[in-house]
Parts: structure tokens; sequence; C-alpha cells
């Protein structure tokens, strides 16, 4: 039986280096074997700025580890949610390599969404970007990446609702945006409101790993640079030590169901 922490996968090396610095962290906590794997993108990355090898990506991950007679695949989510669009088609790919293979079995731990973990590293993220300005109540925007996912946009406002209970009067409001998609409101539109507008403002990023959007040189940065409110962009949900706790708890408890040994 295999364990993988699995994430959706990125062209840019500092989102890799986290993903499998989670898993080590996981490894060490659990003290089970965890492998880091990409749903797509990473296998596209130099080794060299990896530091190691090669990054591995589902399809090949599942192909080399079948070979070797495993049989059995547990998934940890590395995702703000593993529902909607994106959990869907994780699955339907994980079953097309069910059928190409000739059959095996899969299944997912619990991830971060199905806790109060998200909301409560929100917090001290927010927390942390406060103690450098000014003393202010200042107005957050909660960001996700956005799409086509209602259920995307259901949980984004959800957690807005639960930092929110979370700060109380330490910050002025929690507004939820999404980068980009078909669920309005946009970071970029919202920064050009009453309120937001030639303000400071935090930026809390519903993002998990450095990358193309939430990188210091990302999308979320330039829509920053480019408004007109003083932005202040906190740190990200997946490089938070809670993050790592969370995930072992919810590995913890599916290995308590298993009868057998956990393969490395």
């Amino acid at each position: 039986m295999i364990v993988a922490l699995i994430d959706n996968g990125s062209l840019e090396p500092a989102a890799h280096r986290n993903l499998r610095a989670v898993a080590a962290a996981l490894a060490k906590v659990t003290g089970t074997a965890v492998h880091p794997v990409s749903w797509k993108h990473s296998d596209r990355i130099d080794a060299a700025a990896l530091d190691g090898p090669p990054a591995w990506t589902l399809a090949p991950f599942v192909r080399a580890m079948h070979a070797l007679g495993q049989r059995e695949f547990i998934f940890v989510p590395f995702f703000i949610s593993p529902q909607g669009a994106i959990g869907s088609a994780l699955r339907a790919d994980l079953e097309r390599r069910q059928t190409e293979l000739g059959g095996f079995d899969f299944a997912f731990t619990h991830g971060l969404a199905d806790s109060e973990t998200i909301p409560s590293i929100v917090a001290a993220r927010i927390r942390e970007t406060l103690t450098a300005r000014p003393p202010a109540r200042l107005p957050v925007v909660l960001v996700d990446h956005g799409g086509p996912s209602a259920a995307s946009a259901t949980l984004r406002d959800r957690l807005a609702d639960r930092v929110r209970a979370l700060l109380g009067h330490e910050i002025a409001s929690v507004t939820p945006a999404s980068m980009e998609g078909a669920h309005p409101p946009l970071l970029g539109d919202i920064l050009r409101t009453p309120g937001f507008a030639a303000s400071d403002v935090i930026v809390a990023p519903l993002f998990l790993s450095p990358g193309r959007h939430a990188g210091p040189e990302g999308d979320i940065a330039r829509i920053c640079a480019d408004s007109p409110a003083r932005c202040h962009v906190a740190a990200l949900v997946g490089t938070h030590p809670l993050a790592i706790d969370a995930l072992a708890v919810a590995l913890r408890e599916y290995l308590s169901t298993l009868p057998v040994p956990i393969s490395a």
C-alpha cells in the first residue's frame, strides 16, 4: 500500500519543493512513508531546480508503483478543497488508470477543508500581517483562484465567514473574492471600489504553495500592484505548521482503520 500527498501540480519549482517539504514533514510526524506526487505539470520542471530527482506526476507514478506490485493507494489531498471540478476530474483520471492497468484500489483521506484548519491558518496569517502595519482595523480580501465550480465559490464564501468570526474587531471587514473565473467578485474589481482603493488592504490568498498565481511575482501580486489599493499580501496557507498537523491527523485516522502495514 502506497501513501501519496497529491497536489494539482505546477511548472514552478517552488510549488513542488513545498509539496516535498510537506510530504517529508508528514512522513516524520506519522512514521509513514509519504510520496510527493502532483496530478499534472510538475514532471516538466528541470530536476536541477528541485535539488533532487524529477517530480512525479500521477499517471507515471501509479504505473510505476503498479509495476512493482502495488495495488492499493491512499492519497492525502493537498488542495484547499478536493471537491468541485478539480476533485471530480482527479477521481476520473484515477478511474481511467484503473481501467488501463487492470485494476487497483484508491482512497482519499480527509483534507484541509474538512476541519477548521484553513480559517485558523488564514486568521493567523492575517494577524502576522497586521503586526507589520501601523495599528489600524484594515479591510481583508480573502482570495481564491476562482473557476467554473459553484462549489468552490461556496467554500470561499464560507471560509470568509469563518475568518471574519475568528478575527472579530481585529479587522474592519472580510470580503471573499476570486483571482479569476465565473463567480464574482474578482480581486481586481474589489481593489478599485470605495473602501479599498487608495487604502491599506490585507490580501489573504487561499493558496497552499507559491507558484504562478500566488508567488512573489505571480498573478495576485500583479493584480495588487496594478490596483489603486495599498495591498499587504499575507503568507500562504500550505506553508503554515497547522496545515501539516491537520493532514497528519487525517492520515492517522485513515490508517487506524487499516489492518495491514503501509509500504514505502
